[in-house]
């Protein structure tokens, strides 16, 4: 029995279409343009660097706890803005032929998920619908998963409260989303944001590369700086940086891995800098929501570039 049967969803009597804010259909626009650009992300390199983190901030490095997660029979994994299945596959990976996995997402992109899925012979229902307006009843699912999802529907705490209440008693939430960054930063990202927005996706994919181009250009000079001290009113912390991550956490996103090419980067800042929802966060916001969703956080890790949660619902 799939994750549709169980949940009872009629999938005929969805609505092919359902209101959403211009923000929200323009970041839904940005994603299907995103994911179907198949040769941007699935090179071996960026795939063990994509799982790894996963891992790193899910885990611990330490996959027993998903599997202890996943204990006790058959789950329905609820995977909220799961694209084109990108994270899910590597995060679950063989784990999915065990399971009973609902992907949604409100853009074009499930349809190279099921595609994925097809080519990597694991099972899986799709459905493309708004994430605030999924017709499955309360308390019915086992594991949700939404991996840089919730900051880009139009209220990130709504999207929590409310997903929430589709979680069994006892079911995990495991999330990620977007942190504050430094003072400059925040300003940067958003006037470039607010810049792009009037191009169409392939402008401003074009439009990013010269930045993408600057980070390569600092990432290879491979020259670290020596912060002496901290300036808290630039949000700048004591100690050694290399030049790359220097601007990129305290002047402009500007990706760099040495193993990835131009256009594997040129992926991730248009990631960032492409959607109109793009909202940043607070652990203090995120522990008082979770506790008001009725939420037990498990695990917190908090880093520079967002915070991922493992919660239980009490």
């Amino acid at each position: 029995m799939s994750a549709l049967d169980k949940l009872k969803i009629d999938v005929s009597a969805i609505p092919e279409t359902s209101k959403v804010s211009p923000a929200q259909s323009q970041t839904e626009k940005s994603f299907a343009f995103k994911w179907a650009r198949r040769t941007s992300y699935e090179s071996a390199a960026m795939k063990d660097f994509s799982k790894k983190w996963l891992m790193e901030r899910y885990c611990e490095n330490d996959m027993r706890r998903l599997d202890q997660w996943l204990a006790g029979g058959r789950k329905i994994i609820l995977d909220v803005g799961c694209g084109s299945g990108y994270s899910a596959l590597l995060f679950f990976g063989e784990r999915l032929n065990d399971h009973d996995y609902l992907g949604i997402d409100i853009s074009d992109a499930v349809e190279v998920a099921k595609m994925r899925f097809r080519e990597a012979g694991y099972p899986g229902d799709f459905l493309k619908m708004d994430i605030l307006n999924i017709p499955i009843p309360e308390n019915s699912v086992d594991i949700i998963f939404a991996e840089g999802v919730l900051h880009h529907t139009s209220s990130t705490e709504e999207a929590l409260k409310y997903l929430s209440r589709k979680l069994k008693k006892g079911g995990r939430f495991l999330f990620y989303v977007y942190a504050k960054k430094a003072v400059i930063r925040e300003f940067t990202d958003d006037y470039i944001r607010g810049q792009i927005h009037p191009l169409g996706d392939d402008e401003a994919w074009k439009a990013l590369e010269p930045l993408t181009q600057l980070g390569k250009s600092l990432g290879d000079l491979n020259i670290e700086l020596d912060i002496p001290q901290d300036i808290p009113y630039l949000g700048i912390h004591k100690g050694r940086l290399s030049i790359q991550r220097f601007f990129y956490w305290h002047i402009c996103k500007m990706f760099y891995r040495p193993e990835f090419s131009i256009e594997e980067m040129n992926h991730i800042n248009f990631d960032w800098f492409r959607p109109s929802n793009c909202h940043r966060h607070t652990p203090e916001e995120i522990r008082r929501w979770c506790q008001e969703a009725g939420l037990t956080i498990e695990r917190m890790n908090v880093q520079e570039s967002g915070i991922t949660v493992v919660s239980r619902k009490s």
